[in-house]
């Protein structure tokens, strides 16, 4: 049943002309910054020839360019996730929904795994532009493999939050700015870690700093836990703001 949810929602999702205009664009921005990078390692790689350890391909062309996509994926998902639980309310359809015989958490963990389908399937695209780069010149495969790892991560993430925020309203809209507002906290919250006053739980909340690890092709199991303990909590807490909306009606 989870997986039938799944399928609906990823099904909506490209009914949607909102998700392949997003693609679109995405995938037209992230060509012209990944051009941007190889014509930056293009310039640099001949004072880099005689230089030991020097960073490569993967280095200055692929991690840069993950980072940047997890960034853009950051401001276009709550485009995606907004209408999850908000469009069900607003089409009075949600209390059809909760009335199935299905629990809370088939269908949280529906809507969740559809949308990160969806944002799977657009990394998968964008992947394809540096796995290009195979053709005339060798990647780190894991480094590239880590950076991806950590993305699909912060993707999920990413579809968790939404689907939270979208649960509490059936405003689109506000589900939307709700969840861009609180990603780009998450993202931003270590930005003074610099100051001797800012807690360490700043910087453990911060989505980006999880990430960097990642993209330097260093895999850790505390970083994973963070991203496993955030999806969780936002799971979890969507599972138990519709049991609220099934016992008020």
């Amino acid at each position: 049943m989870i997986f039938t949810i799944a399928l609906r929602e990823l099904k909506n999702l490209f009914l949607s002309p909102l998700a392949w205009a997003i693609m679109a664009v995405l995938q037209l921005i992230v060509a012209y910054l990944f051009l941007i990078q190889l014509d930056t390692f293009m310039l640099l790689e001949p004072r880099l020839a005689g230089v030991e350890g020097a960073p490569g391909v993967t280095d200055i062309v692929v991690a840069p360019l993950l980072q940047t996509t997890g960034f853009l994926l950051l401001l276009i998902s709550p485009a995606i996730t907004m209408r999850v639980f908000s469009d069900e309310r607003r089409n009075r359809t949600l209390s059809l929904l909760l009335s199935a015989p299905v629990t809370m958490t088939d269908i949280v963990l529906g809507k969740f795994l559809g949308v990160t389908f969806f944002f799977l399937l657009l990394l998968a695209m964008l992947i394809a532009m540096p796995l290009s780069l195979y053709a005339g010149t060798t990647l780190d495969a894991g480094k590239l493999a880590a950076g991806v790892l950590g993305l699909s991560l912060v993707l999920s993430s990413f579809a968790a939050i939404g689907v939270f925020l979208s649960s509490l309203t059936e405003q689109p809209v506000v589900a939307a700015i709700s969840t861009l507002g609180l990603l780009i906290l998450l993202w931003i919250i270590d930005w003074s870690s610099s100051q001797e006053q800012v807690s360490t739980l700043f910087q453990y909340l911060s989505l980006k700093s999880h990430l960097e690890p990642f993209l330097k092709g260093l895999f850790s199991t505390a970083d994973v836990g963070y991203y496993l303990i955030l999806i969780t909590t936002f799971l979890v807490l969507s599972v138990r703001r519709l049991d609220q909306q099934r016992l008020t009606g």
